[in-house]
C-alpha cells in the first residue's frame, strides 16, 4: 500500500507543477496572452483529451455521454437489486433523521441529520436554479420528467455508497473519523480477496476527489456567488477581490472546526436556502395555480413524444438524465464522506438517511424550478432565446415577483457558501488519505486560495479540468460498489430483519433508560 500510495503522490505532484508551470507550448502562448491566458492553454488541451472518453455519446451525436451513463447504470443496477430500496425504505429514512433511532452512545462525529444536512449542502447549489433551466432549454419540459426518473433511481445508489461509507469508516487515534470511498474500496475489496484492486481504486478515488474538490466545489461556487451578488449590487463589481477575501474568510471560518461545525452549519444553511428557495416558487405556483395541472401535463406528454427525444440537437431524455446526474451526485461518492462521520453502529441506517438526497434536491427542489419555469412560459418566449440558465430562471420568477433577483442573491449565495464548505471536507479527507493527517493545513490553504481566485478571474478550462476529475470519481466508486453489491444486500436484509421484528427499538430503549434517568 505505502509504494502505491508512494507512487500516485509522485503522479499527483507532477500534475500540480503542469498546473503551475505549464509546458513549452503554454509559455510560447503566454507570450501573447498574458499567464493566465497560458493556464488556459494547458488545460485546454488537458480538458480535449479527456472530453473525447468521459463524454463520448453512446447512440452518436444525440446519445448518452459515456459517463452519464454509468452514473446512471448504477442507480438502475442498485434499484433492482436492492429490491426498490428507495421506495420501501423511505418512511424508515424519515423516522431516523427525526432522531427516533439516535443512541447517545454510537461513535461518530455528527447526528443523523447533521451528516444528512452536510451532504445535502454538497449537491443543492447553483445547478438546482440554472441546471434545470438549461434542461429544459435544452430538451423541453419533458426533460423535467427524467430528471425526476433519474433523481429516483439515484436514491439507490446513494444507499449503497453511504452504507459501505459507514461499514468500512475508522476512527482515528484524535477520535474524529476517516471514512468515504477511499476506505471501503480500500478495505471492503480487500476482505473479499481483491486487495491490489482496492488499494489501487482507493487511490485513484482520493486523487480525483482532491482535485475535483477544488473547481466543482471551490472556484465555479465562488464565482456564481459573486455573479449572484454583483447583480444585485452593481457596486461590487469592481471589488471582486474584496468580495473574494471575505468569502474566504467565511469559509475559512467554518473548515478550521472540521466536520462538526460543518456539520453544525450546513445544518442551519440547508434548511433555510431550501424554505428561502421553496416559497418564491410556491408563490409563483400559488398565482398560476389553476395553470398547474396543464403544466404536469405538458412535462409528461413531452417526455415520452418522439419530438422530444430525438428531435433538436439533444433528446429529452439524454438532457433530464444528465443534468440529474450532475445535480446529486449519485454515484461519485462524495455523499459518504460525509455520512461516514454520522453517529451510528448501523451502516444500513446511515444509508437509508442518504437515499433521501437525490428526493430532496432532484425529485423535490428541481421540479419547483421546472414547473416555474413551466408555468410562466417564458422559456417558450422567442425574445428569450438569448437567456442562459440562471437567466431564464430569474426571468420566469420576474413574471410574479419583481424583486426576485434579490432572492436569487440570498440563495445563491447560501448554494455556493453552504457547497464549497461540504466540499472542503471532501477534499480534505481526499487529502489526508493520501498525504496524512498532519498535511490538512496544506489543502485548506490551498482551498481558501481557490475561493478568491475563482471570484476574480473565470479561467473556464481549469475549471472544466477540475469537473472532469469530480466526475470521474464515478469511475473507480461505482466499480467498487458493484463488486460488494452482494455484500450491501446482505446487511440490508439482515436490518429489515431486526427492524420489521421491532427488536431494534427495543435495543434502544434498553440503552435511552439510563441516560433519561
Amino acid at each position: 500500500m505505502d509504494q502505491l500510495v508512494f507512487r500516485f503522490k509522485r503522479y499527483f505532484w507532477l500534475l500540480v507543477l503542469l498546473v503551475i508551470l505549464t509546458p513549452q507550448v503554454a509559455l510560447a502562448q503566454a507570450a501573447n496572452s498574458g499567464f493566465l491566458g497560458g493556464i488556459e492553454a494547458v488545460f485546454q488541451k488537458i480538458v480535449d483529451v479527456l472530453n473525447l472518453f468521459f463524454y463520448f455519446k453512446i447512440g452518436g451525436e444525440n446519445g448518452m455521454p459515456l459517463i452519464v451513463l454509468w452514473l446512471i447504470s448504477g442507480g438502475i443496477f442498485f434499484t433492482l437489486r436492492l429490491k426498490f430500496i428507495n421506495l420501501r425504505a423511505f418512511k424508515h429514512a424519515i423516522d431516523v433523521v427525526r432522531g427516533k433511532y439516535d443512541d447517545p452512545n454510537d461513535e461518530g462525529d455528527v447526528s443523523h441529520f447533521q451528516a444528512l444536512a452536510a451532504a445535502l449542502s454538497g449537491t443543492v447549489g447553483i445547478g438546482n436554479i440554472a441546471g434545470v433551466a438549461i434542461a429544459i432549454r435544452l430538451g423541453g419540459p419533458g426533460a423535467a420528467f427524467w430528471m425526476t426518473m433519474a433523481g429516483f433511481l439515484g436514491m439507490s445508489s446513494k444507499f449503497a455508497e453511504c452504507t459501505l461509507g459507514q461499514k468500512y469508516r475508522i476512527i482515528k487515534p484524535d477520535g474524529t473519523v476517516g471514512g468515504g470511498p477511499m476506505y471501503y474500496l480500500n478495505r471492503g475489496l480487500s476482505a473479499m480477496g481483491m486487495t491490489g484492486l482496492g488499494k489501487a481504486l482507493s487511490v485513484i478515488f482520493a486523487v480525483f476527489c482532491a482535485i475535483g474538490s477544488l473547481g466543482i466545489g471551490n472556484m465555479f461556487q465562488a464565482n456564481q456567488a459573486f455573479a449572484a451578488v454583483s447583480n444585485v449590487l452593481p457596486f461590487l463589481e469592481n471589488y471582486s477581490w474584496l468580495f473574494g477575501i471575505i468569502l474566504a474568510a467565511v469559509v475559512g471560518l467554518v473548515i478550521i472546526g472540521g466536520i462538526e461545525r460543518i456539520g453544525a452549519v450546513a445544518g442551519v444553511l440547508v434548511p433555510a436556502m431550501a424554505v428561502i428557495y421553496a416559497l418564491a416558487c410556491f408563490w409563483v405556483i400559488l398565482v398560476n395555480i389553476t395553470a398547474v395541472p396543464e403544466a404536469i401535463a405538458t412535462i409528461i406528454r413531452t417526455a415520452f413524444s418522439p419530438e422530444a427525444v430525438a428531435g433538436g440537437a439533444i433528446g429529452a431524455i439524454v438532457v433530464g438524465f444528465q443534468r440529474a446526474a450532475f445535480s446529486n451526485e449519485a454515484g461519485l461518492g462524495s455523499a459518504a464522506i460525509a455520512h461516514s462521520a454520522a453517529r451510528t453502529d448501523e451502516p444500513v441506517r446511515e444509508g437509508v438517511v442518504a437515499l433521501l438526497e437525490p428526493f430532496i434536491d432532484t425529485i423535490f427542489i428541481c421540479n419547483l424550478t421546472a414547473i416555474v419555469i413551466i408555468l410562466t412560459g417564458v422559456y417558450a418566449d422567442p425574445n428569450s432565446t438569448d437567456l442562459d440558465g440562471a437567466q431564464l430562471s430569474a426571468a420566469s420568477f420576474e413574471t410574479v415577483i419583481s424583486w426576485f433577483p434579490y432572492v436569487i442573491a440570498v440563495a445563491g449565495f447560501l448554494f455556493a457558501l453552504s457547497t464549497m464548505i461540504s466540499w472542503s471536507y471532501y477534499g480534505q479527507q481526499a487529502w489526508a488519505f493520501l498525504f496524512g493527517d498532519r498535511t490538512v493545513n496544506v489543502y485548506k490553504v490551498i482551498f481558501l486560495l481557490c475561493v478568491f481566485v475563482g471570484t476574480v478571474v473565470n479561467l473556464g478550462p481549469v475549471l472544466d479540468f477540475s469537473d472532469i476529475m469530480a466526475l470521474a470519481m464515478s469511475l473507480p466508486n461505482l466499480l467498487g460498489c458493484f463488486l460488494m453489491s452482494g455484500l450491501i444486500a446482505r446487511e440490508l436484509n439482515d436490518y429489515m430483519s431486526r427492524l420489521k421484528s421491532g427488536a431494534m427499538l427495543t435495543e434502544l430503549e434498553k440503552v435511552r433508560e439510563p441516560v433519561l434517568k
